[in-house]
């Protein structure tokens, strides 16, 4: 593939570069594409059906649906009980997945986190399971082909930023590329929640640093500061998505001050449904 450019944004005064992996394709984007890199170079006879499981906005969900799509396999993905609204919704991330073939089932919350765990157990010949948000070790190889596309565009920054779900990402980054600080806040849950994600596939390195928000902001919930950051990105000259990128803006601006390379996480085919709940809220009016 041909490495993703690189643009240059002006945020309240401050100038900051964009990976741009947002453009490398329009469902496999992001760190989504670095995620399943690995997988994306699977022969297509070499597996037969993918296991999932999380939340119905997630962005890893319509990756992993796009991929099977391409390599014509089975995707299964599990979530907890919808709600009626839920399923019949025309538009965002589930509904698109399903367009792709996935496969929905519903767990009841109270066996969920029982049922998820059994999961590789017994599993069938050419089935791979993948974790929620991506988060497995064969994610690593596609972060390293991203430090290689940064070293070599050779950059006048020390500093990268990325935001964190299960923190996947941020972690195999900056083990791939100690010579630069990577800064990472948590989106999905607290500090304590995203260390514990991170040590269950490697120890944290040094030049990892977790920003802490200076507030709690729950996963998926309409907030003013975020829609403004949101717009004011949009006024820069490109779109993020609504569910990450605005907690790492805040903290980056709140919290730091030297030049930083922001890597673009892509899902922004999720934005469809968020501003929906924008609206619902009365912040806007499409």
């Amino acid at each position: 593939m041909i490495n993703s450019p690189i643009s240059k944004i002006i945020l309240e005064g401050r100038e900051f570069l964009v990976k741009r992996d947002d453009l490398i394709d329009p469902h496999l984007a992001g760190n989504k594409y670095r995620k399943l890199y690995t997988l994306l170079n699977t022969q297509k006879e070499g597996l037969s059906k993918i296991i999932s499981y999380g939340g119905t906005q997630s962005n890893a969900m319509l990756a992993i649906a796009a991929m099977c799509k391409k390599k014509d396999w089975e995707f299964i993905y599990y979530t907890k009980t919808l709600s009626s609204q839920q399923i019949k919704q025309n538009e965002g991330n589930f509904f698109h997945s399903i367009e792709l073939g996935m496969k929905h089932i519903e767990i009841e919350e109270e066996f969920y986190k029982e049922f998820i765990a059994l999961l590789r157990l017994n599993l069938e010949e050419k089935t791979f399971i993948i974790d929620q948000g991506g988060a497995v070790e064969e994610a690593r190889i596609g972060l390293e082909v991203l430090a290689q596309e940064i070293r070599e565009a050779k950059l006048d920054v020390q500093s990268l930023a990325t935001p964190s779900g299960t923190g996947t990402t941020a972690l195999f980054l900056a083990l791939a590329l100690p010579e630069y600080k990577v800064y990472t806040t948590p989106c999905v849950g607290d500090v304590k929640y995203l260390k514990e994600q991170m040590q269950a596939l490697h120890e944290i390195p040094d030049n990892l640093v977790i920003l802490t928000p200076e507030r709690k902001y729950h996963f998926a919930k309409p907030y003013p500061e975020f829609l403004n950051i949101y717009k004011n990105l949009l006024e820069s000259g490109i779109e993020f998505d609504l569910l990450y990128a605005p907690g790492m803006w805040k903290v980056l601006l709140e919290q730091t001050q030297e030049e930083i390379l922001y890597i673009h996480s892509g899902g922004v085919t999720g934005n469809e449904s968020m501003l929906k709940r924008y609206e619902k809220k009365g912040m806007i009016s499409l």
